[in-house]
């Protein structure tokens, strides 16, 4: 948080009392005190503070985010660290300055961030790095509306504190001891970030979320009942405990993956359509594919259009990186166009392409949820444009063998046929394994009029 400063809450407290009501605004006041029931020592913890606030024209979604020092509990395996909460995904003020004034029982997007950091020896004071991670995942859930609840999971690629560490992505839990409050605004729960390996991570999408971190609870040193973050920690779990392997893959044989999309780089093409006229070159908006979505509805089974109607309406949760945070002023709506460009069309075959890091999740899609009578989304990061891979039996698809491809403006489904899948599962087992000198490579299945690039990790070329 390059514009933050660091203070602590009584000054913040006065500071808000002189300059704005009589009284700490009653959002703000109900997380100090469900901090100050588990801290009653410490009532003036260190925070990071925007210095210029996001209602005031400021980068930073977070007003606040308090640390706190925790002294863990050896004996339960819990061990001493600092406690991060944030201040600004609910609604701490309720004028709507930031959040629109609650209708529906939640306040502001019904959620906190939380994070638990081992602390070290020689650590005197908290570091604030966490405190640029929170803001940094606010200011994708302020810009995409995408919320966050228990064992979701964040690619981050890099390690969380910049430095060399193996921690280099997160996985969503409820905190352990903030849980949920009501508050004058509505109710919010208090979502946990766990820093996890990148082996962690691929286990999470290839079973869930959370049996992983039910693994992550029984070792201590990756992380123990209350999933403390230990950014020292060198080994996986499945390398500190060994037999958790086998339960892991039982999880996976037997329940499958329970994730259902991605955001990606990805795109695709009618292939019986010159480059210059496919549907895919076309400009599409979300709003007007939400609008032909619900003219299907009688179509579609009520599980699989919601996922697919969120997936188009907001994106998935696992983007990359992290969009740029857009001011309430810069967002515009997009004007619907016209409702013939979004007919669902039969097609006689497509080509779909995918960057490396997007394809790496195609054996995921095909044994983790295809092969259990599931769908998967890739939805494009870049665009409107998405890509659902179907197996047979899902209710509603508007594609089934006579008619394997179709598309619905830019919403293109595939159906992979039982006797097709096994076949997809051999020929692309290789994918997470090739190396840049090996891209692009293009798979072709002649008989199936259908074509699959993986290009270089940071393209995808159209057309």
């Amino acid at each position: 948080m390059a514009s933050g400063k660091v203070e602590n809450f009584a000054d913040i407290a006065r500071n808000t009392q002189h300059k704005l009501s009589p009284a700490p605004p009653a959002g703000l006041k109900s997380i100090f005190d469900a901090c100050r029931r588990i801290y009653p020592n410490q009532p003036n913890p260190l925070q990071v503070t925007a210095v210029v606030k996001y209602w005031l024209g400021g980068p930073d979604p977070l007003d606040y985010v308090s640390m706190y020092n925790n002294l863990g509990s050896v004996e339960n395996g819990i061990p001493p660290h600092w406690h991060y909460v944030s201040f600004g995904l609910s609604d701490l003020h309720g004028d709507g300055r930031v959040h629109e004034t609650n209708t529906d029982g939640v306040s502001g997007f019904g959620f906190e961030l939380t994070f638990r950091l081992k602390r070290e020896s020689w650590d005197k004071t908290p570091p604030t790095w966490p405190a640029t991670v929170l803001q940094s995942l606010a200011r994708y859930v302020f810009q995409s509306e995408n919320t966050f609840v228990p064992g979701d999971h964040v690619s981050w690629h890099v390690a969380l504190d910049s430095g060399e560490s193996r921690i280099q992505h997160m996985l969503m839990a409820e905190d352990p001891q903030l849980g949920s409050i009501h508050t004058l605004h509505g109710r919010l729960a208090f979502m946990q970030i766990v820093g996890v390996c990148a082996e962690e991570l691929e286990a999470a999408q290839q079973w869930n979320g959370p049996g992983v971190l039910q693994l992550l609870r029984k070792v201590p040193v990756a992380g123990g009942p209350w999933l403390v973050t230990n950014m020292q920690r060198g080994e996986t779990v499945f390398e500190l405990e060994p037999s958790l392997q086998d339960a892991l893959s039982l999880g996976i044989e037997t329940e499958g993956s329970n994730l259902s999309g991605v955001s990606a780089k990805c795109y695709w093409d009618d292939i019986d359509y010159p480059a210059s006229c496919t549907r895919s070159s076309s400009p599409h908006s979300i709003r007007s594919t939400l609008s032909s979505l619900q003219e299907q509805q009688a179509r579609l089974s009520q599980k699989d259009e919601e996922e697919i109607k969120a997936t188009l309406r907001r994106g998935l949760k696992d983007i990359p990186l992290l969009p740029p945070i857009k001011s309430p002023a810069s967002c515009q709506v997009v004007e619907s166009e016209p409702l013939e460009l979004h007919q669902t069309k039969a097609l006689e075959g497509v080509h779909v392409k995918f960057n490396h890091e997007s394809g790496s999740l195609l054996p995921l899609t095909l044994q983790g949820r295809l092969k259990h009578g599931r769908h998967f989304t890739f939805k494009n990061i870049l665009g409107d444009i998405a890509i659902t891979f179907v197996s047979e039996g899902i209710d509603g698809a508007f594609v089934d063998k006579d008619g394997p491809y179709a598309a619905h403006g830019p919403w293109l489904q595939v159906l992979i046929p039982s006797d097709f899948l096994n076949e997809l599962i051999d020929d692309l087992e290789e994918v997470p394994r090739l190396q840049p000198e090996d891209l692009p490579k293009t798979y072709r299945w002649p008989e199936r009029q259908f074509a699959l690039t993986i290009l270089p990790r940071r393209e995808v070329k159209v057309g």
